[in-house]
């Protein structure tokens, strides 16, 4: 087994690296964003892990079920 498919958490968990697709996997899956979200996310927030938490929790989500509505 390659120490590729050991990792488990990201090599610096102060920041978010968009530039490795294995990272992108899992902070999507921490913060519950799309791809788009998290870009969009980091292009406000930086790539700080924590400002990136921030931002995220700041950030309202429409209700579940029914059609977004961004305004």
């Amino acid at each position: 087994m390659n120490e590729v498919s050991k990792k488990r958490e990201p090599l610096d968990p102060t920041r978010v690296n968009l530039a490795d697709p294995w990272e992108v996997t899992y902070r999507r899956k921490q913060y519950g964003c799309t791809l788009l979200q998290l870009k969009q996310a980091v292009a406000a927030a930086g790539d700080s892990a924590e400002r990136v938490t921030q931002y995220f929790r700041t950030k309202s989500t429409p209700p579940k079920g029914g059609k977004q509505r961004y305004e």
